[in-house]
């Protein structure tokens, strides 16, 4: 039997062999695997005259247990699942590099699950017990160590004291030193005397430089609004830690990313339609409030271009509000969807920010949720497992670096991760494990996460979500831009965004 963990092309990133075999049969085995598969199939296995490949994707790599045709399919199945959920364990990102930087851990691991060509009945959570290694006998044994080599120390400093001290007294006196009277005379006593004090006494300490004594008067250590370099030293000091310095607006990662980009290039006439969203949900289901807020804003910046007409298409069908701007003409929207003036022999203003069109969208209809979100802890004798789900329901859309937040109680540690869908990042600082997917959209609709600790069901929640995404949430948008004079086209640019404001599950 064997482990090995290869590219999509055969290649070997790590292998564990639980039978005598040579490398240049395990890269000839792995060297055939992409020729046998057949992907217009959904086995999870292939078969030659010799042996069985069972295998399961993880990405860009596979997970491949190459086993004689003679074995058991159904325990294989159930070992290579187990194998496939010990590799995230270990590595952050399913990719070549990660792999091959905690190739150790995995072959540690892997021997936990199968010994002597055999599989042993354990758990994800007994092989990260038995490969930590954690004895409480030893931390007893390094304890005590330390504690006589202190004492040790302690002892020898205090007799080169005695030492020297009985040196000095023999020298005032004229007399030998106690415990060193011989044939040699009083030099022989010094010198020998000198030669154990080297030996026994330790090296001086440097001294610390004397700390200058603070002026009276109030303290001005804590305060952070001054940019000296204190505060710079402070900053370097939390970057040398691993801590994410954020910038002044204060916002976390998870909301910093949640604005797009700027459009690099821009026309004269540039539209941008932003839409956020407010959602609080039941852990148990029920919308308790769901409102999004749109708004289309104009920017001229060519006087050339000032008169002109917005042809909207509202292909809306969740009962959006609408609301234009006080000096657009309100009429001519309401018959012929377009947005202009209602003195049209004026310009919009040059090189502003004008929103011209606004829309408000509030429901409690659980149908119009466009991300659902199940979390569903359940108490075991070791804490909680918990499992999570995701499930796009506006199909339309396409969510861009979608990251779901549950929180984790303080002190437990790292959870335990079994499946699981994208990548995950566990924040011991904020105590939140933090489930990471790069597009949820109509091909990756759904997805789950599982994974235990201890705790309490209740301690995790609320659960928040954050994304973006290019698309329009309520299908508002603008179909032509034209002048008023002739209603000549006019080019223009636009940018979509589509923004989470508040996204919870309480």
């Amino acid at each position: 039997m064997s482990t090995p963990v290869c590219t999509k092309a055969g290649k070997a990133i790590v292998s564990r062999q639980f039978v005598e075999m040579t490398r240049t049969r395990v890269e000839g085995l792995l060297a055939a695997f992409p020729k046998l598969m057949n992907t217009g199939k959904q086995h999870t296995f292939v078969e030659t005259e010799s042996v069985r490949y069972v295998y399961q994707p993880l990405e860009k790599l596979y997970m491949v247990l190459v086993t004689t045709k003679n074995s058991n399919i159904l325990e294989d199945l159930e070992t290579l699942r187990l194998f496939s959920r010990v590799i995230p364990e270990y590595c952050r990102v399913l990719e070549e590099g990660e792999v091959s930087e905690h190739c150790f851990d995995l072959i540690f691991a892997f021997d936990e699950i199968v010994a002597l060509g055999y599989r042993e009945n354990v758990n994800l959570a007994q092989i990260r017990t038995f490969t930590e290694m954690d004895s409480h006998e030893e931390k007893v044994f390094r304890a005590v160590r330390e504690t006589q080599e202190r004492e040790a120390k302690a002892e020898m400093r205090r007799k080169a004291k005695e030492l020297q001290q009985a040196r000095r007294d023999a020298d005032r006196s004229g007399k030998k030193s106690p415990g060193f009277s011989g044939g040699f005379g009083s030099m022989s006593s010094s010198s020998n005397a000198t030669i154990i004090t080297d030996t026994l006494m330790e090296p001086e300490k440097p001294k610390a430089s004397p700390v200058p004594a603070r002026a009276s008067g109030p303290s001005k250590a804590l305060k952070l609004s001054a940019r000296g370099k204190e505060v710079d030293d402070f900053v370097d000091k939390l970057k040398s830690e691993g801590q994410v310095i954020m910038p002044s607006s204060g916002k976390r990662p998870s909301e910093a990313s949640k604005a797009l980009p700027p459009p690099v290039n821009t026309e004269s006439v540039h539209l941008r339609c932003e839409e956020k969203i407010s959602l609080t949900c039941g852990r148990d289901g029920g919308l308790q409030n769901l409102e999004v807020l749109g708004m289309i804003t104009l920017r001229v910046a060519d006087d050339k271009n000032g008169r002109i007409r917005l042809t909207i298409n509202n292909g809306d069908k969740k009962g959006v509000q609408l609301q234009t701007h006080p000096n657009v003409d309100k009429k001519l929207f309401t018959t012929d969807s377009v947005l202009g003036l209602k003195n049209p022999d004026k310009s919009f203003p040059l090189n502003n920010d004008v929103g011209v069109l606004k829309w408000r969208l509030q429901t409690t209809d659980e149908t119009l949720i466009p991300l659902t979100i199940n979390c569903w802890p359940s108490e075991s004798a070791t804490g909680c497992d918990v499992n999570i789900e995701y499930e796009l329901q506006e199909e339309a859309l396409e969510l861009n670096d979608v990251v779901i937040s549950i929180p984790i109680p303080s002190g437990v540690g790292a959870p335990v991760i079994g499946d699981l869908d994208g990548e995950y990042r566990h924040d011991s600082r904020r105590n939140i494990l933090e489930w990471c997917l790069p597009v949820v959209d109509v091909n990756n609709k759904t997805g789950s996460l599982e994974f235990s600790v201890a705790g309490q069901p209740n301690d995790f929640f609320p659960v928040n979500v954050s994304f973006v995404s290019k698309g329009n949430y309520c299908d508002i948008t603008v179909a032509k831009v034209s002048q008023v004079d002739g209603e000549v086209p006019v080019r223009f640019s636009s940018e979509t965004s589509f923004l989470v404001d508040k996204y919870e599950i309480l």
